[in-house]
């Protein structure tokens, strides 16, 4: 009975946060997907002194050189180090994810509080514009978005966050309704204390975890959207290196300098899946159901 019993209670005496890094550090693909995220950032934090060439020095006698020991991926078409240039690249993908979807819980998180606290016509109308943006595709809308502000990586940050917010609206409101209608949010709102102090106390702390797991997961489809806004020539602005533009200027080299264009296709991939990987990990350990004994 002791060998049976004893794990669970060592389990209930276990603090909420120990207990779900038990359960990511049990997930074995998640821990690869932290891993590889945790190198790409080491790498975007370390181009300065990692890349081995300049990033945008240009030289006419190496130009589509294939991969060598001096240049492991090969160059591109104006002799640019490909491998220098992926390295700084990471730091504009890397960039606009995090701080798209950084931008993109401050845009929706409050209104969603407010949608799902207010009620009445102030929801009616916030969850119709919600719904009416995420009716369009999110990508389309980015697109859009970016082309109206300009191109610029800024530009494409602000678009992407704008873009992503609709899910944390969502999000932010169905945990709200979800808090309204508990006894302890009613006995909160019966001592005198106003919504906004009844949403900080008692919603904002069971919203962490969702958001954990939608923000990791949105990270992924940010650095997709960023990638794509490059290509299209609304992201980050040559000859600054970004993984996006360099897929649009090795489409033109596709059968002649083939690894101009999976250098930067692979790394999309890898750090993708990454996201991924460590977002499903994210869920599994938040939720209290998926742990398996």
């Amino acid at each position: 009975m002791s060998t049976t019993t004893a794990p669970a209670v060592a389990e209930r005496g276990e603090s909420p946060g120990r207990r779900a890094l038990r359960r990511f550090l049990r997930h074995r693909l998640a821990v690869l997907g932290l891993v590889v995220v945790l190198a790409f950032v080491a790498i975007a934090l370390l181009a300065p002194w990692i890349a081995p060439h300049d990033p945008i020095a240009t030289s006419w006698s190496r130009i589509r050189k294939p991969p060598s020991l001096d240049f492991p991926f090969g160059t591109d078409e104006n002799g640019r180090d490909v491998l220098s240039r992926l390295i700084w690249g990471a730091r504009a993908s890397l960039m606009a994810g995090v701080v798209s979807v950084v931008g993109a819980i401050a845009i929706g998180v409050p209104i969603g509080l407010l949608a799902g606290l207010a009620g009445g016509w102030v929801d009616a109308l916030i969850s119709r514009i919600a719904d009416a943006m995420l009716s369009v595709p999110f990508l389309i809308l980015a697109i859009a978005l970016a082309a109206f502000l300009g191109p610029a990586l800024e530009n494409a940050m602000i678009a992407i966050a704008v873009t992503a917010s609709p899910v944390f609206v969502r999000l932010a409101r169905g945990m709200a309704l979800e808090a309204k209608a508990t006894d302890w949010f009613e006995a909160s709102r019966a001592l005198g204390n106003p919504p906004w102090r009844s949403a900080l106390l008692h919603v904002l702390p069971n919203i962490v975890p969702p958001l954990l797991v939608q923000g990791t997961l949105a990270i992924a489809e940010a650095i997709i959207a960023e990638a794509s806004l490059s290509f299209l020539g609304l992201g980050q602005q040559p000859p600054a290196p970004s993984w996006g533009s360099m897929l649009n200027s090795a489409q033109r080299f596709l059968d002649s300098a083939p690894w101009l264009a999976v250098a930067p296709g692979l790394a999309i991939f890898v750090v993708v899946l990454a996201f991924n990987l460590v977002g499903d990990g994210l869920r599994d350990a938040l939720d209290p159901r998926s742990d398996r004994r």
